[in-house]
């Protein structure tokens, strides 16, 4: 994990870029990995931790109504979180995270270890440029730890 944190600020270094995450089902994972690298303030530009629905529409924009069509475990919703954090913030790329982390929560449509992750980046404007759905094994930790890695490789792919 640490080589992977090294290679994410390397590359949003040499292009003079800033990240924020939008975290639900990661609680803030994402954030404190990244902060455990010294001179992380350099590239990291903060996180929201939105667990809850409410939070998610007060805190980054996501309509209410994207959420009751969709819920709070799916792409529409994972997109607006990443341009939500985007726009409450002065950083050039995000991540967004929302799924089911277990170990109950989860239905038929989205059962325990699904989670949807989205990227966005300010380009003339902010875009959510890749969005993808993850089926991950695992007890909580696990999956959590696992949607850590996703998303930060998410970044890389991004930001190169």
């Amino acid at each position: 994990m640490d080589n992977l944190i090294v290679d994410v600020s390397q590359h949003l270094l040499e292009r003079n870029m800033r990240m924020v995450t939008a975290e639900s089902c990661t609680g803030g994972l994402i954030a404190a990995s990244l902060t455990a690298i010294p001179g992380s303030s350099d590239w990291f530009e903060g996180a929201f931790v939105t667990y809850r629905p409410g939070a998610k529409i007060r805190m980054l924009g996501v309509s209410g109504a994207t959420i009751d069509r969709y819920s709070v475990v799916s792409e529409p919703v994972a997109r607006e979180m990443a341009i939500g954090a985007l726009a409450a913030s002065d950083a050039d790329v995000s991540v967004a995270v929302t799924g089911v982390a277990g170990p109950s929560g989860g239905d038929i449509i989205s059962p325990v270890g699904t989670v949807w992750f989205a990227w966005a980046i300010r380009d003339d404007g902010i875009q959510c440029v890749q969005a993808s759905e993850h089926c991950l094994e695992g007890d909580r930790d696990q999956v959590r730890h696992q949607a850590v890695t996703i998303a930060l490789t998410g970044i890389l792919e991004v930001v190169s």
